[in-house]
């Protein structure tokens, strides 16, 4: 039994060892077990949905729609040019795609190959258009870091890993596979959690980097962070402590953003 398990353990670090890929201009390796084209023909499928909804609401033609368009394909223009100057644009075929829904969630995204929705809701705390390419810029960093694979893969480790530990443990107790079970489940779960925490630090400095690239002064991030922290309370949703949570707290977030600006006023050309 422990020379079978000595096996897995073996084959799982090999295949680590080959299964990985580097963010663009973080440098972060990062675990790769999936098809992101695959991913990408997954979510545009997807928001194709989403858009023919009935329930969805794409607004088109305003004002806001049309910065909603303007600022994104200024940052995706910036992030195209970015990857081709620096040995990446083989790794990524992008459709970029750019829609206003009328929501009144305070909330956008961006799927893997480009697909990004911005919604109503988000406007009165973006206000400018350099607080909407704070938001779009870390949207789209999420997509350009891969991160969507990266948690799937994580996912597909803790499965593996979880399935080591029932095989390890068969000769035990039930009470102890049980105990020993429980505990790996919870420690697999605070470690993704703590892999999403990164991967959201991760998005804010690349979308510093990326609307900065787009003529946006990363500066006013600072103020937009901080109004959505404002709006947050003023919901009256209480945040789970840190390290329990997906994201990093207002507060940490500010503070590391600030600490990240110097290297995006590198980039920024007005």
């Amino acid at each position: 039994m422990k020379l079978i398990i000595k096996k897995i353990c073996l084959l799982s670090i090999v295949g680590l060892f080959i299964s990985c890929a580097t963010v663009p201009l973080t440098g972060r390796r990062q675990l790769s077990l999936v098809n992101e084209s695959e991913i990408q023909q997954q979510a545009a499928l997807a928001y194709k949905d989403f858009l023919g909804d009935s329930k969805t609401k794409v607004v088109k033609g305003t004002s806001q729609a049309q910065m909603v368009q303007r600022v994104g394909k200024n940052v995706a223009a910036a992030v195209t040019r970015f990857l081709q100057e620096n040995g990446y644009g083989n790794q990524f075929d992008f459709n970029w795609e750019f829609n206003l829904i009328d929501e009144n969630q305070i909330n956008a995204w961006c799927m893997p190959g480009g697909k990004v929705a911005v919604y109503t809701g988000i406007l009165p705390v973006t206000k400018t258009e350099a607080g909407l390419a704070t938001v779009i810029g870390h949207e789209i960093a999420h997509a350009i870091a891969k991160h969507s694979a990266e948690r799937m893969s994580q996912s597909i480790i803790a499965q593996a890993g979880g399935v080591a530990v029932d095989v390890a443990t068969a000769e035990r107790s039930n009470t102890t596979r049980a105990v020993l079970n429980t505990a790996y489940g919870l420690g697999g779960q605070l470690a993704l959690l703590s892999y999403s925490r990164n991967q959201e630090s991760e998005a804010d400095r690349l979308g510093l980097v990326f609307m900065a690239m787009a003529g946006y002064n990363p500066n006013e991030a600072v103020g937009f962070w901080e109004r959505m922290a404002q709006a947050k309370q003023s919901q009256g949703g209480g945040a789970p402590p840190e390290f329990l949570s997906t994201h990093p707290s207002d507060a940490r977030r500010i503070i590391n953003i600030q600490k990240l600006i110097p290297e995006a006023m590198t980039y920024y050309k007005k």
